[in-house]
């Protein structure tokens, strides 16, 4: 009898302690839903910080990497394209850009024409000028705009034919305009 309600109680034990791992991983995948809900019904917050830079703010989605291929497929190719393995990602960003720069400078030439202007526009996809030329002063608007995507993937450890572990993390940007040259990117990951 007594080695029966041993056997009983570590049966009970087992199953409190299976029941509260269970209960830990529903709370936190509960939690993390209601992170997502919050991102997305949240708008981006942007704003000037006190340089004048201008800065956005938008909370973390986070999404398991089958809702990622789900919802995201064109960015899902995209990350193939570069040769990374999507199960090695580690994150994925995607930011929208928007230049516009107006300005007038003063024309130097030989000849004076009085009350002629001339206007000129063009420009494509992703970007736009028009102008006004009047007397010796040229007036001129441009508009531009462009969307960066992130990828922050681990890059594994090789021998021979066997990837293993982790040799580096690595952040891959692209631009969709291309008139766009990427100048300098910089990825920092913060441990606690």
């Amino acid at each position: 009898m007594q080695r029966i309600t041993r056997i009983l109680l570590l049966i009970a034990i087992g199953a409190t302690l299976l029941s509260g791992v269970v209960l830990k991983g529903l709370y936190e995948e509960n939690e993390r839903l209601k992170r997502n809900c919050e991102a997305l019904t949240e708008d981006v917050t942007l704003y000037r910080t006190r340089a004048g830079e201008s800065a956005a703010s938008v909370q973390v989605l986070e999404l398991k990497l089958s809702e990622f291929r789900k919802q995201h497929q064109a960015d899902t190719e995209r990350i193939r394209a570069l040769g990374i393995s999507l199960r090695r990602a580690e994150s994925y960003a995607k930011s929208a850009m928007e230049q516009r720069y107006a300005d007038s400078v003063v024309l130097r030439d030989t000849v004076i024409l009085h009350d002629t202007v001339r206007l000129f526009e063009g420009g494509d996809r992703w970007s736009h000028i028009a102008g006004i030329i009047a007397g010796d002063r040229l007036s001129y608007d441009i508009h531009t705009v462009d969307t960066l995507h992130q990828v922050v993937h681990r890059v594994p450890r090789k021998w021979w034919f066997f990837r293993f572990g982790t040799r580096a993390i690595r952040q891959e940007i692209w631009s969709s305009n291309p008139n766009t040259q990427l100048v300098y990117s910089e990825y920092v990951e913060l441990k606690r």
